[in-house]
């Protein structure tokens, strides 16, 4: 249940980066959750490999290639909903940043763990 908790929560957090940056646009809910979703399987299975295959890279910039890293995923996500659409990878890499700070501080506030 706190897997359905948290997809409701990251989907807020994305509509909170939709409304605080202007080239990311989100149509509704529903989009939320399906970019959420979606966010979480790349996440899960493709940003270990992209991590991995720019080690050099992120070890060179003292691991800060890994927000460029998370800025790519977040623009791949837009890519494959309907309803989510980012304008430039400046609005990605924001959106990112932005979605992950918010995720994190409504996960601290409404999840038991």
């Amino acid at each position: 249940m706190s897997w359905l908790i948290t997809l409701l929560l990251n989907s807020v957090a994305l509509l909170v980066a939709d409304y605080l940056i202007h080239s990311i646009r989100i149509n509704g809910f529903t989009s939320a959750l399906l970019a959420a979703i979606l966010l979480g399987f790349v996440n899960t299975f493709i940003r270990p490999i992209l991590v991995a295959l720019t080690f050099p890279i992120s070890l060179f910039t003292l691991g800060f290639f890994i927000l460029v890293i998370n800025g790519i995923t977040f623009g791949l996500v837009s890519w494959f909903v309907p309803g989510f659409h980012i304008d430039s990878f400046g609005g990605a890499f924001m959106g990112a940043i932005i979605t992950a700070v918010i995720s994190w501080i409504l996960n601290l506030i409404f999840n038991d763990r």
